[in-house]
């Protein structure tokens, strides 16, 4: 768990959200508490680490609203819903939002706590992914037009000689850039080198 992670707790009722909170700095762990979810949109700076705790009645936005207008900005907070009026179509949006969970008030201390470290941890894979991707997007901005020019036949599966004929080149200068290539990304096979470029291309921050 990410040492400077904080939980957001949204909850327009105040004892509610202080609870929370309690809770959670009992862990451990840094919280900060919102009254609405309009008063989170406007103090929350994304890229830090942490989860969001949210109820889902609240005067205004809804904590729902609140998880559909972060995702609308491609924010990836891991939400936590809680909510004293489950039913099954309010469950479904939540988790086809994306949502951790939906836990129903009054939440059990241990539910609760287990529901946000498992967001904390989402949170902290999600980060570590979204890193690799970019270590290897640098490694890609690294080659050189013509390099490219032979990773993309290479992943599309094509031999040597056949982009050798397609680039109008030697097969000796298409063996060079493929040395370069995987000394580059640090790849020792073909296999390893495709996996690379679609991990890449997935989940575009």
């Amino acid at each position: 768990m990410d040492p400077n992670a904080t939980v957001h707790v949204v909850d327009d009722h105040e004892l509610a959200r202080n609870s929370v909170c309690a809770l959670v700095e009992s862990m451990g762990v840094a919280a900060t508490v919102y009254a609405s979810a309009e008063e989170f949109l406007e103090s929350y700076h994304p890229g830090r680490p942490g989860c969001l705790v949210t109820d889902v009645r609240m005067l205004g936005m809804s904590g729902i609203e609140l998880q559909e207008r972060l995702a609308a900005s491609k924010i990836d907070l891991p939400v936590v819903v809680i909510t004293a009026h489950a039913n099954t179509p309010l469950t479904v949006r939540a988790m086809r939002n994306g949502a951790v969970t939906l836990l129903e008030k009054p939440c059990n201390d241990n539910d609760l706590w287990d529901a946000i470290r498992e967001a904390l941890d989402q949170d902290e894979r999600q980060r570590a992914a979204a890193h690799r991707r970019r270590q290897i997007r640098d490694r890609l901005d690294s080659l050189t037009q013509q390099e490219r020019e032979v990773l993309d036949r290479m992943v599309a599966g094509k031999l040597n000689k056949v982009i050798a004929r397609e680039l109008d080149v030697s097969i000796r200068t298409i063996e060079n850039r493929r040395h370069n290539i995987f000394r580059k990304f640090g790849a020792e096979s073909v296999a390893e080198l495709v996996r690379l470029v679609m991990e890449s291309e997935a989940d575009p921050d």
